[in-house]
Formats: C-alpha cells, structure tokens, sequence
C-alpha cells in the first residue's frame, strides 16, 4: 500500500521566544495551502511570529500527517486539541505536549516538557525520551487531569506524574519523581523503575503498578499481601501492546497495597514480589 507523504514543517534554527504550535494540527491543516500554513501565527511574545518565518514548509500529499524537523524544547502546545492524524516531532517538544488531545496518534522521538498530555481524553503519545514534571496532570485551578488515552515514556517522568488522572493510562519505562499517582481519581499509572518518595499520596481509586518499590511507601496503606489476581492478567494483556516490558510485570505475583487511607482509600498500589 502506497504511503502518502506528510506536511513537514522543518525548523531552521533554535527561535529567540518560545513558539505556541497549538495551530499547527492536522483538524486544522486540511486543505490550507502552502502561504496559508506559513502565515499561521505561532508567537508568544511581541513582534509577532508565523511559521514561515521560523520553518521551511514542505507539502506533503496527505495534511493529515505533520513531521516537525529539528524540533526543540522552544516549541510549545505541539498537538494540543488534536482530534486524529498523526504528528511526529524529531526532537525535543516543550510545554503542554498533547493537551486535551482527543484522538490521533503524537510521538517525540526526543523529551518532553511539563504538563505533556494534560486533559487528555483520547488518541495515543509516545515520548522517546524523557518527560517533565506533571504528566498528564491538570493546570492550575482544574480538578481532573488525564481522562482518556494511551501515553507512554521510554525514559523518566518528573514529580506528579498521572496526578488527579481521572481516566487513561501512563506508561512509564524509567523511573519517576515523587508522588507518582498523586490524587488519583481512577485510571492506570505503570512506573517500571524506581519510583521517588510517596507514590499514590492521597489519591482515591486507581491502580499504579510499580516495578521496583519506591524510595518511600505512605503509612497510610494498608498491605494486602502477595496475589495473582486475574484482573492483572486482562490487564498484562492490554499493556502488551503499549509496553511488553509492562504486560510482563502485570504477569507476576504482585503485593498489593490499599489506599490512601487519609481518603477515600479505594485506590491500589502493586509492587513486584
């Protein structure tokens, strides 16, 4: 099957501000022209900026895959509100990565910022490299984060990660910064190295699946023991597909811990026997 060529957008030297990239989705693409893509406004700062100003633009045959060319932390809300396509960036991203993403598919062959799929209801991310503190966490004044769709990390996340996660899963491969799972209101948060200090504090339901056991556990869980529960092996199978190194924790005897206490205590922590 004959694969179309992208919309690539190709950066043409590390900018003086930082870039809002929240209008360069494919939704909004589709049958622009090339000038009209170019004049899209991607300022954050006075004097204004548009793309052509900062990227080479080279038309692709199908608007509904965008490849961003030597990408940098600069580059702000890259696929915030995207609703299908594809986006890859071939470098680092900055803030907000896939914010309120509802569906498509966002990869970052490189890291990724804070707040990397806040409000996220669908669609898929994945972050090569490492992803900043926040992931998949609300901003200020919001009460849910992620609430919806796949994001997995191949390197480390930073502090809170998966916090208020309302729905979802968050994959990460390395190891994580303090309160992974924070406030967890439902959904699945797999940490597969080592985790900082008082994963899952206050969260309320959800399950957070760790591979080696955090630095610090609350005393506000209470420790089940040591189960082979069939609710984990539908799990494992799920999580094949996002990360085999996560369905094969999910296939082993886990400890399970019960809370947070302090709240609603619904929620559950597993760590590998």
């Amino acid at each position: 099957m004959r694969v179309h060529k992208p919309l690539v957008l190709t950066l043409r030297e590390r900018p003086s501000q930082r870039l809002d990239l929240s209008g360069v989705v494919p939704g909004r693409l589709a049958g622009l022209s090339e000038a009209e893509i170019s004049s899209i406004d991607v300022s954050t700062a006075r004097g204004g900026a548009v793309v052509g100003d900062l990227f080479g633009v080279r038309m692709g045959e199908d608007a509904s895959r965008v490849v961003i060319e030597g990408s940098c932390d600069r580059l702000d809300r890259i696929g915030e509100a995207m609703t299908a396509g594809e986006i890859v960036v071939e470098g680092d991203a900055g803030v907000r990565l896939g914010r309120r993403m509802t569906g498509g598919r966002l990869t970052v062959k490189g890291s990724a910022g804070p707040w990397a799929a806040s409000g996220m209801t669908g669609g898929a991310i994945e972050i090569s490299g490492d992803a900043g503190d926040r992931l998949g966490g609300p901003l200020a004044g919001e009460t849910a984060g992620m609430r919806g769709g796949t994001v997995l990390v191949r390197g480390q996340a930073g502090e809170r990660c998966g916090d208020r996660l309302r729905r979802g899963t968050i994959v990460v491969e390395g190891g994580a910064g303090a309160w992974a799972g924070s406030r967890m209101i439902a959904g699945t948060v797999v940490v597969l190295g080592r985790a900082g200090p008082l994963p899952g504090y206050l969260m309320q339901r959800g399950s957070i699946l760790l591979g080696d056991r955090a630095e610090e556990m609350s005393p506000s869980f209470v420790d089940c023991g040591v189960h082979e529960l069939v609710a984990m092996h539908l799990l494992a199978g799920f999580l094949q597909g996002l990360s085999p190194r996560a369905g094969r924790l999910a296939r082993r005897p886990l400890r399970r811990l019960v809370g947070d206490m302090a709240t609603v205590g619904r929620g559950e922590i597993f760590v590998q026997a």
